[in-house]
């Protein structure tokens, strides 16, 4: 049977817990994630869902009550663990831990574009993606990407400057699903738009423009790649992308209502141009 590496920490000052000193949204989305090639994992779902997907802890820190339920899934790691009481625990993170668990995750490497979409489904290749584009908040790129995992895109590509999907909120809010689904930057961007083509794609932004098709009216004669291309809620695309693709899609609302939060977009999207299960 395999021995925990179990460390009991009394001191938050413990040098050994660099990766989690206070790790406030600003520290993380600054420096301390990119600067060291990691992420954090929180929770035990999610923690597992990295682990799961061949992800590769450095550390663990956790409340005592998390050990024995997380036990087997840490000693296979090897990697060891940081525990200490739940007060202390805020006192080095700067945070409260709602699920009691932290991991200190390597990142990995991210793939080209062509590479990702052309080992999507198995190696049969993508035949639905999302691009985000610049989205700021956490919390809607973590959940856009649990509706895409939920909803049958296949891959999801973001523009440099959207939001990081490892920063800790965002892998929360996707429930770990941002483990599951194939993602990495496209860059250029828009110019990177071209690989889509070069692979089949038809490139769709979701624009309230003038001359804008319904999204019934694409799901009633859909092509047979798709990529979906949405923006921020205030601005939405920006003019040179929207330019780039090859057609725009409003999805109809009524109410008065003429936009919905882009985690909310990305789903309703996501469903109505899904590929029936083929067994990929």
């Amino acid at each position: 049977m395999t021995t925990l590496d179990v460390v009991r920490i009394d001191d938050p000052a413990d040098e050994r817990l660099a990766d989690y000193n206070s790790l406030t949204d600003v520290v993380l989305r600054s420096k301390h994630e990119p600067a060291k090639g990691l992420y954090i994992a929180e929770s035990s779902t999610v923690i597992r869902r990295a682990l799961a997907a061949g992800h590769r802890p450095r550390s663990f820190l956790m409340a005592p009550k998390w050990l024995d339920s997380m036990s087997e899934v840490i000693a296979r790691s090897g990697a060891p663990v940081y525990v200490a009481e739940e007060p202390l625990l805020k006192e080095i993170t700067g945070f409260h831990l709602h699920r009691g668990a932290l991991a200190a995750m390597h990142r990995p490497p991210l793939a080209g574009v062509d590479e990702l979409l052309a080992g999507a489904r198995g190696g049969a290749g993508a035949r639905r993606v999302v691009i985000l584009e610049d989205i700021v908040d956490h919390t809607n790129v973590g959940a856009a990407m649990r509706a895409c995992a939920a909803l049958g895109v296949d891959a999801v590509l973001f523009t440099p400057s959207c939001a990081d999907p490892l920063y800790r909120r965002a892998v929360r809010v996707s429930m770990g699903t941002v483990f599951q689904i194939p993602w990495t930057r496209i860059d250029p961007w828009p110019g990177g738009i071209e690989t889509l083509h070069d692979r089949g794609f038809t490139v769709a932004a979701l624009a309230l423009e003038d001359d804008s098709i319904s999204l019934d009216d694409l799901v009633a004669n859909p092509p047979e790649k798709l990529a979906l291309v949405l923006g921020t809620e205030g601005d939405g695309l920006k003019a040179s992308t929207i330019a780039n693709c090859d057609l725009t899609v409003r999805i109809p609302m009524s109410g008065g209502v003429d936009s919905l939060n882009v985690a909310s977009a990305v789903a309703v999207a996501a469903w109505a141009t899904r590929v029936p299960d083929d067994g990929h």
